[in-house]
């Protein structure tokens, strides 16, 4: 069974430039059911363009709480 969590972003591209450091892998985002998760750098860089990363998504994870998917809702 996967587990669901919901975030809203609004990250500015200027903000987004430090996940291309390399200095670190994962950030932690709190979901809208206030929990905080770590969340793979590299999914979230996939829906960063020249405005940053916006809209609602939601992070998919195994039983293991290991992510399998996050996607963009809106």
């Amino acid at each position: 069974m996967l587990n669901s969590y919901f975030f809203t972003l609004d990250v500015s591209y200027t903000e987004c430039q430090s996940l291309y450091s390399g200095s670190f892998y994962d950030v932690v985002l709190i979901a809208e059911n206030g929990m905080r998760v770590q969340v793979p750098i590299n999914l979230l860089k996939q829906h960063i363009n020249s405005r940053g990363i916006y809209g609602r998504f939601r992070l998919l994870t195994d039983q293991n709480n290991k992510a399998v998917a996050f996607e963009r809702l809106r």
